[in-house]
């Protein structure tokens, strides 16, 4: 007999615990532990049964079933680990407004336009009429695209034997429902017993199935977190709503690296993949001006180019402020202390401003040398040369620690056009054709900003002369 007992379920991850707490021992939130009821059947003893398969050698398992099918979008194949795995389960989880639905319309519209089978795509969140606009809009119209406005699981399920498709998207999880769990839909066990069913659905018939998360306030996916472990790929789809820019970010794969980025821009079209987006976060500029700096950033496996820029402004109150765009604020307020404090930059009674360019958002310690030279640039307006990037993490006692992958860093920039680098010692073989400064610690750096600055001056005032003259 099932003995029915009162438990305490959490609301975020669906932890259970035995009685009322204030805070989830598990995903430590506050305020999400409620009661609910269970039925907990007694343990049984499981019989042996008959597989549904027998056991086989390793070198005799078929794998061509497994192989990855390129999706038309090749900044998601990059992600994915070369494509779509047939049976695979991604969960696509993003911020309300950054592209999910816009992203996952187009990946649609090209699986129906090119693999030969049809694309099913159901929402629960929008009526059938308003992504019939939405791709209408995006040119994403195709025959073999089938658009199902549904939030019951038993019709998802039948949409799917009606069409048979060859890839299923469901937007969102949470609008999704059935009957044979209790709660509304986008609770915890509703969430977990649908996840658990499309799992099931895609194993069987080794239908690639594209999940649709909402995200907290916090920016994690929301749901119980055992959604997270049902799935196979979990991918971050995010963007500043002022930026046309979008980073689509792996988090988990089971099938290929989990820490690539794919670029794309958001465009009034629809969305569109950016194979070489170091341009996006560049101003484009003959002159030198003060209180920028370029650096290389690594985001998964791909070398970007970004461009740090700061203003210091005498201030007129009592507490300066600090104002940070892109950057980690933490990060840039102990760059501040070194340079007061190490490189006897006086910037304490000063407003600071640091910022990057194109809305990307920069928090790797490897951009620390630029940034701190940005902020030297600006308070003491000096330019560094136009050509130059910066490369280094800047600890508190002012020395320049060395990067992984310093040589791939430079030889994607490089390939832009920048022909000189500040990079700290010990950083492995350089690229052909690139003048490299080694600077072991702030100080060093500083100097170079000055003789630089200094030859940019003369430069400049040469050119003056000769143009008067």
């Amino acid at each position: 007999m099932a003995r029915t007992r009162a438990i305490y379920r959490c609301a975020d991850c669906g932890h259970e615990v035995a009685k009322w707490v204030g805070r989830c021992p598990e995903c430590q939130a506050w305020g999400t532990i409620a009661e609910a009821a269970a039925a907990r059947p007694a343990l049984a003893k499981v019989a042996a049964g008959a597989p549904a398969a027998p056991a086989m050698p390793i070198a005799k398992v078929d794998v061509e079933s497994a192989r990855a099918r390129p999706s038309g979008l090749g900044e998601l194949d990059r992600v994915l680990g070369g494509g779509v795995v047939p049976g695979a389960v991604i969960l696509l989880a993003g911020e309300p407004g950054v592209g999910k639905s816009t992203l996952l319309l187009e990946v649609t519209h090209r699986w129906a336009a090119g693999s030969g089978s049809p694309a099913l795509y159901v929402t629960g969140e929008e009526s059938a009429g308003q992504v019939r606009l939405r791709a209408e809009r995006t040119g994403a119209l195709h025959d073999e695209l089938y658009l199902a406005a549904e939030s019951d699981l038993g019709g998802v399920l039948g949409h799917v034997d009606a069409v048979k498709p060859g890839l299923l998207i469901v937007d969102s999880v949470q609008t999704m429902a059935t009957a044979t769990a209790e709660g509304s839909a986008g609770g915890v066990t509703q969430v977990r017993a649908v996840a658990t069913a499309l799992v099931a659905l895609a194993k069987e018939r080794g239908l690639p199935v594209v999940l649709v998360g909402h995200v907290t306030k916090d920016g994690s996916v929301a749901g119980p977190r055992v959604l997270e472990h049902l799935v196979d790929v979990v991918l971050q789809f995010e963007g500043d709503r002022h930026s046309t820019l979008r980073l689509l970010r792996g988090v988990k794969n089971r099938f290929g690296p989990s820490d690539e980025v794919g670029c794309f821009e958001l465009v009034e079209e629809g969305i569109v993949g950016v194979p070489d987006p170091s341009g996006l976060f560049l101003n484009k500029r003959e002159t030198a001006v003060a209180g920028t700096a370029v650096t290389v950033v690594v985001e998964g496996k791909r070398p970007l180019l970004a461009e740090v820029q700061a203003l210091v402004a005498q201030s007129s109150m009592p507490q300066p402020r600090r104002a940070v765009s892109g950057l980690d604020s933490a990060r840039v307020a102990m760059v501040l202390a070194v340079l007061e404090r190490r490189g006897r930059v006086r910037i304490g009674a000063s407003d600071v401003y640091a910022a990057t360019v194109g809305g990307m958002k920069v928090v790797e310690p490897a951009a620390d040398l630029a940034l701190a030279l940005a902020i030297a640039s600006a308070a003491r307006d000096i330019a560094l040369p136009p050509d130059m990037v910066a490369v280094g993490e800047v600890g508190l006692a002012g020395e320049v620690r060395r990067v992984a992958g310093a040589g791939r860093r430079l030889t994607e920039a490089l390939r832009l056009g920048f022909t000189r680098a500040l990079v700290p010692p010990d950083s492995g073989p350089m690229p052909k054709g690139m003048r490299v400064s080694v600077v072991e610690d702030l100080q060093a750096a500083l100097r170079i900003l000055r003789k630089e600055g200094k030859a940019l001056r003369e430069e400049s005032a040469q050119e003056d002369r000769e143009e008067r003259g």
